[in-house]
């Protein structure tokens, strides 16, 4: 069985990759399995971060690696918070910090329209000169106040369209149906079955 390091320490996202790729007959491990430390993420974009960050995991561990980057992305705010998501309330923002700063910089705005994007790359090694790259989006909007304990991040202030309910208030089943990482994965799958048998 084929191991792949998912180049992530976030253990929330680590579980919910682990879901979703659970029937695809790989092995995983992450960066804390290595105790390998954050990479930096100084690109522009999703796809060179997540880039940046599989190539980073598979340098140090020998293995090929599957790293995303993904963000919240709000249309008045021309695509912000975006790369930035996870740091959008400084350096050591949680997630309440950062829905707090949000909710703050949008605050009466009528057009709260918003989606999530996801880039995924997989690579064979860090050198590998073909990766391969997977993209899933998320549309809805952001609500005024916090809804729902599920999930992480930006979950319980997106409202999503399909179920008119905050994507902390849908349950992990749902969620890995809809959201723009299980878009993006269910994507990646499909390659990676290419690959490997």
């Amino acid at each position: 069985m084929a191991k792949i390091i998912i180049a992530t320490r976030n253990s929330k996202k680590l579980s919910e990759i682990e879901v979703l790729m659970k029937d695809s007959k790989l092995e995983f491990c992450s960066q804390l399995d290595f105790d390998l430390k954050s990479c930096d993420e100084p690109y522009d974009t999703f796809i060179e971060n997540a880039l940046a960050k599989a190539r980073y995991a598979s340098k140090n561990t020998g293995l090929p690696a599957i790293a995303d980057d993904s963000g919240i992305c709000v249309d008045i705010l021309k695509g912000k918070p975006g790369i930035h998501s996870a740091r959008f309330a400084g350096k050591s923002s949680t997630d309440e910090k950062n829905i707090k700063k949000l909710l703050k910089v949008l605050n009466d705005e009528i057009n709260r329209k918003a989606h999530f994007h996801c880039s995924i790359v997989f690579i064979r090694n860090h050198l590998d000169p073909e990766p391969v790259i997977t993209e899933g989006f998320w549309y809805g909007e952001i609500l005024k106040q916090m809804k729902g304990s599920n999930g992480f991040g930006y979950d319980p202030i997106f409202l999503d369209y399909k179920t008119e309910k905050a994507a902390a208030e849908l349950s992990s089943k749902v969620k890995n149906r809809i959201s723009h990482r299980a878009q993006a994965l269910q994507k990646l799958k499909l390659k990676l079955k290419m690959i490997y048998e």
